[in-house]
């Protein structure tokens, strides 16, 4: 009966989801065969929905569920995720204005496209519109992951969970393709603010309400009292991942993409001020994994799954332990669509990159209604690749391609970042920057994880524990800035 209940307002709340995502067409409604105006929403969201929409760009389902995750298997290493959001919003507080404001003026759609106009690489641009679209593969399939947790979690009683779950994913993918390429970035908006109401209506009452039931923190951490400080010989590694991750954060291609969906530079500046908002909301998500431990009948629940499984499960077992059934299908709900929305931006920012920056570079003749319609399939085409891959590669190895990620993207950062401010750096260097630092993150990541499954990204080093992502970036700046000003200052 309780599963009954959750279910239906799962599929209640659902049916609102596809409501708000195909009426996006008529908000504010433009050309959307034009993909100014299908990609950006036409560059018409204020403060408020612009903070939405890029919130929930980044807090998304797999954030729900990786998060808490880590803390719970690992501790207090895991929490880095709450100081990066904060030093990331910083970096988009600098860095996004002054992007939006080149790319109003040009009329870029990318973030590459910028890169292409300052560099005249044809080289360098293709480089980085691919790195950008291999970061995103795994970044859309773990959405993928998180949303199959919750599923699992509450088709419990089922005996082909599997199943109804693949189908369920297949369906829901067909209708978030469905709505994406008629409505665009307006459906998303829309769908966006949905998700978001429900995320922090979810972690406001369990933040609350499980401590009042259970005791609280307190005795979570005489649980685990390990878990109240960070070990020793882990400073550098807490460092470098959070530093690090967020200088990668904006550099992603959906970030980009909702920062230059903004109605001007002054309003995202004020969006920007706000997002630090979801990292009050990410920090008490992170303490779900450590407050699980307060509550016997969620770790009793644990118990009953595989060790592999038990950690992605902690979130939705703890709601699903302590909440009345209704707000389990409510939480549920949130969770679930945090994976369909964030998928949705990833997928076209992704084929915009795909188009403008890969395809255009061979066919510039190209029109730009062709352009918009051959955006709008690959966003299809890539949603469904992504889905693809999970179901083909095992979750652990999805997560495990998902570590590379940020020091994938970071190789951008010389091209995109430092290209808005250093005029003088010379476009050969940045291509050498980007094949060493690649070269050597993948490298040293093989070599860590001893040429076989890729578990770890921390490097044992003189300081201690690092990042790889740091020593790649090293290189490849070095790379930069010796290739740009050394054979000036030669020739001065």
């Amino acid at each position: 009966m309780n599963t009954i209940i959750s279910i239906s307002v799962f599929l209640f709340l659902f049916i609102i989801f596809i409501y708000l995502g195909f009426s996006g067409k008529n908000f504010r409604p433009g050309d959307l065969n034009k993909l100014h105006e299908w990609a950006l929403g036409g560059q018409r969201l204020g403060t408020l929905l612009a903070w939405f929409l890029i919130g929930a760009d980044l807090f998304t389902a797999y954030t729900f569920i990786a998060v808490p995750s880590g803390i719970f298997a690992v501790g207090p290493l895991f929490f880095f995720a709450v100081p990066y959001v904060a030093v990331a919003f910083a970096i988009a507080m600098i860095v996004m204005p002054k992007l939006f404001v080149v790319s109003k003026e040009k009329g870029y759609i990318t973030g590459v496209d910028f890169v292409k106009d300052t560099f005249n690489s044809k080289t360098l641009t293709i480089l980085i519109a691919l790195t950008g679209v291999i970061a995103e593969l795994p970044y859309i399939a773990l959405q993928v992951i998180g949303m199959r947790a919750i599923l699992t979690s509450m088709l419990l009683p089922f005996s082909n969970i599997k199943a109804i779950s693949d189908i369920a994913l297949i369906i829901s993918f067909v209708i978030l393709a469905g709505f994406t390429y008629t409505t665009g970035l307006r459906g998303i908006t829309l769908t966006a603010i949905m998700k978001d109401i429900i995320i922090f209506t979810t972690v406001i009452v369990i933040i609350i309400a499980i401590p009042l039931m259970y005791g609280g923190f307190h005795v979570a951490f005489k649980a685990k009292p390990v878990y109240s400080t960070l070990p020793a010989g882990f400073a550098t590694a807490y460092l470098s991942f959070f530093i690090m991750s967020a200088f990668a954060l904006f550099l992603y291609p959906h970030a980009i993409n909702g920062s230059l969906s903004s109605e001007s530079a002054k309003k995202l500046r004020r969006t920007s001020a706000l997002l630090p908002l979801y990292a009050i909301g990410l920090a008490l998500i992170a303490l779900f994994g450590i407050l699980v431990y307060a509550v016997k009948p969620a770790m009793s629940a644990l118990d009953k799954f595989s060790p592999s499984l038990r950690g992605a499960m902690v979130v939705p077992t703890l709601i699903q332990s302590t909440m009345p059934p209704w707000f389990t299908g409510f939480a549920f709900l949130g969770i679930f669509i945090g994976g369909l929305v964030p998928a949705a931006i990833m997928a076209m920012a992704s084929a915009n990159l795909l188009v403008r920056n890969v395809y255009k570079e061979f066919k510039p003749d190209l029109s730009h209604e062709a352009e918009t319609k051959l955006a709008k399939l690959l966003s299809v085409i890539f949603k469904f690749v992504a889905l693809g891959f999970v179901f083909v590669v095992p979750a652990t190895y999805a997560i495990s391609l998902q570590l590379l990620g940020g020091i994938i993207i970071l190789q951008t950062l010389p091209a995109i970042f430092m290209g808005l401010y250093m005029k003088q750096l010379k476009k050969n260097a940045l291509i050498l920057g980007w094949i060493l630092g690649m070269i050597i993150g993948i490298y040293f990541v093989e070599k860590v994880n001893n040429f076989g499954l890729i578990a770890k990204t921390l490097m044992p080093t003189p300081f201690g524990l690092i990042f790889i992502g740091v020593i790649a970036l090293a290189v490849n700046l070095a790379i930069v800035l010796i290739g740009s000003y050394v054979p000036r200052l030669i020739k001065a």
